[in-house]
């Protein structure tokens, strides 16, 4: 499941050409976008990677890139096979038709030869292929019918990229038997690249010397060729097409020296001449492989649009991204029918196409064009290729991708949570397959998307003298708090998840805590209420002495003497007593007084999206709780959906009315402090 575009499927990307423009729009650029790319070499290297014959990668390139010309609204993109989504095909493929089972019933004794074995086996990973495109050309055209084009802006970038690394390893490892001329099984799902290095490391010593050292001069041929269109971009009218000159030497030289009896180097083998007549996909399979289909269909998509969207900005035009997914549906539903595999935007072609002057989508027709001519007509020239100089082709393509692991340290620089997403797509992917890579690193990032929330920044706001301009007190030195009034912001809406944390921040950074100081209140009545018993039980005991103390005189006054030092004692503890309880009254006091000493609490809803039921609920708490010790609360800069959501909510009534509410910060202030004036007038009159 892997999607949308990286930075590089070809190192072809930056290479640029000379525009050469003719009459109608069409120009050279079909002609040099065909020679440069070779379609139909890398259709045939990417069958490779679907798990189907090399022929297919040729339908593929032929029947959903001429469709395309007809519906897209792309005018540079080139629609064709692309690394990401063959190699889902084929890990699809291969679930469903491992190489050690072809299917029930199909045995040994079925079985004459590796040929008939193979051949069997291939015929039904192109009914599975085939039937994945079909569903998910299906899945597309009902959601461009749906306007669900905006279904990619799940995939972000940092997963789209950790995606596609993972994607390149996953190439990479597959094409190893093929480079190496190793046979070996083909591995999908969970831990499909670890099983497939150590099934290359347990042959390696069966290695075909001859098709390495193919494979490698074909290597080496690509990148020298890359690197001189990289450097001489500017001085070459046309970029050197070196995987058709690859192609060229490697089927000549294979055919010239017989590699395949020779030397044992497998080829390409039987093209088949002309176009196959249509065929109904096998529906049975549709259940078996819908999950994928999804995924496919996305990714394709979003690979797809991505592109588009990058060079209609560059150019100045607009592009439907629901039009983009019937045109994508289309494409490969009714290419299915032409047994043609999932195909989407080829990266390296496009730009190939946009950097030699396109501007139309006839460029892609006529590469369909020559497509067609290699199928029809000289297809059988082929068929001595080397399949390792398609894995060569494969492998210096991923060049681009392999690229993305500097992702690592950009991300660590700029932002954990992208890297974390990055990360965590990669590691799935590599290890759990592409399927389920691809769900996990969607889910990972739907739950960053949460934490983000759960935790925003809480601040508050201050005023810059004698403007209506509030920012951060923290941020700025010139920022000052409005006397008796404390403005509370979070960047973030306000809903369930999140409720109790913006309590929690707004006590906590306002300094007014209404529980805690209606605590205090009760805890210093009741502290006054037993200290007033309490000096009430001592001053009865003081009466009782002097009552009893009057025997006689000497007695009595002896007595009394001690009664008035006792009332003199009792009378001072007494003092000291009150003085205990007065002071707790002070203290309390102080106390109440030190934290309502702000009048007004503003909170500013500019950053609030939304707010839930259970949001609403805590909103109102907070204004009944502060009006309790003083405070008036009011809300500012609250948008329309979200008043309305509140009057839906049944958020008003006759303690929160809708004169709490404020256009903006300024007038929310203004009011608060004519408000706090008229009350303080009218203390002072009493």
């Amino acid at each position: 499941m892997g999607f949308h575009h990286c930075s590089g499927n070809s190192s072809f990307m930056t290479a640029t050409t000379v525009p050469v423009d003719f009459p109608g729009g069409l120009g050279a650029e079909g002609i040099l976008e065909c020679v440069q790319n070779g379609p139909h070499a890398k259709g045939l290297a990417y069958a490779l990677l679907a798990a189907v014959p090399p022929v297919f990668g040729l339908y593929s390139s032929f029947y959903p890139v001429f469709l395309y010309t007809f519906f897209g609204t792309s005018k540079h993109i080139s629609i064709g096979t692309f690394a990401v989504i063959s190699m889902m095909v084929g890990g699809v493929a291969v679930r469903q038709v491992p190489d050690e089972i072809i299917s029930v019933g199909y045995n040994s004794t079925n079985v004459t030869d590796s040929l008939d074995y193979y051949s069997a086996r291939d015929i039904k990973r192109v009914e599975v292929a085939v039937t994945l495109a079909f569903l998910s050309g299906i899945i597309q055209l009902c959601l461009g019918l749906l306007r669900f084009g905006f279904v990619a802006i799940y995939l972000t970038e940092p997963l789209v990229r950790g995606f596609t690394t993972a994607a390149a390893v996953h190439v990479f490892t597959s094409q190893l038997k093929y480079f190496l001329g190793i046979k070996t099984n083909r591995y999908s799902g969970h831990l499909s690249v670890v099983y497939s290095i150590a099934a290359v490391l347990s042959k390696i010593t069966t290695t075909n010397i001859a098709a390495l050292i193919v494979g490698l001069t074909c290597v080496g041929l690509l990148l020298i060729g890359k690197e001189i269109n990289l450097r001489f971009k500017k001085k070459l009218p046309v970029p050197i097409p070196m995987e058709i000159i690859v192609v060229i030497i490697g089927t000549g030289v294979s055919a010239g020296m017989n590699l395949r009896e020779s030397y044992g180097v497998d080829v390409v083998g039987n093209i088949p001449q002309g176009l196959r007549p249509p065929t109904v996909p096998d529906i049975q399979l549709m259940r078996a492989v819908f999950v994928d289909a999804i995924a496919i269909a996305i990714v394709g998509f979003s690979m797809a649009v991505s592109m588009a969207k990058i060079f209609a900005l560059k150019h100045g035009y607009t592009i439907d991204g629901n039009q983009e997914l019937i045109a994508l549906g289309i494409c490969n539903s009714v290419g299915s029918f032409f047994r043609s595999f999932s195909v989407t935007c080829s990266m390296s072609r496009s730009l190939v196409q946009e950097s030699t002057g396109g501007k139309t989508q006839i460029a892609g027709a006529l590469s369909s064009v020559m497509v067609l001519l290699v199928l029809v007509a000289i297809g059988y020239l082929f068929e001595p290729l080397p399949q390792t100089v398609l894995a060569a082709i494969v492998m210096v393509n991923l060049k681009g991708m392999f690229k993305q692991f500097g992702d690592i340290m950009h991300f660590w620089r700029t932002s954990k949570i992208e890297l974390a997403i990055w990360v965590v797509a990669f590691v799935a992917s590599l290890f759990l397959g592409l399927d389920y890579g691809l769900l996990t690193a969607v889910a990972f990032a739907m739950i960053t998307v949460i934490y983000r929330t759960q935790s925003p920044q809480y601040r508050i706001l201050g005023q810059i003298p004698d403007t209506d301009i509030y920012c951060g007190v923290e941020e700025y030195e010139e920022v000052k708090e409005c006397p008796g009034i404390k403005i509370f912001q979070a960047n973030t809406s306000l809903y369930f998840a999140n409720s109790e944390s913006y309590t929690s921040a707004l006590k906590k950074k306002t300094g007014v805590d209404p529980c805690a100081i209606l605590a205090a209140r009760r805890k210093a009545r009741k502290r006054h209420a037993r200290e007033k018993k309490a000096a009430a039980e001592l001053g009865k005991k003081a009466v009782l002495k002097l009552v009893n103390s009057s025997t006689n005189d000497v007695e009595a006054s002896v007595k009394h003497e001690i009664a008035n030092d006792d009332l003199t004692v009792n009378g001072k503890f007494a003092s000291a007593d009150a003085g205990v309880q007065d002071m707790s009254l002070d203290e309390c006091k102080h106390f109440v007084e030190a934290k309502t000493n702000i009048h007004s609490l503003i909170l500013d809803f500019t950053p609030v999206n939304f707010v839930d039921s259970v949001g609403a609920k805590t909103l109102k708490s907070v204004i009944k709780e502060y009006k309790e010790v003083d405070v008036c609360v009011c809300i500012a800069s609250c948008s329309g959906p979200v008043m309305n959501e509140l009057t839906r909510l049944n958020f008003f009534d006759n303690i929160v009315t809708r004169e709490l509410l404020f256009h903006s910060l300024h007038d929310a202030v203004l009011a608060c402090q004519v408000k706090d004036r008229s009350a303080s007038q009218t203390d002072f009159d009493l």
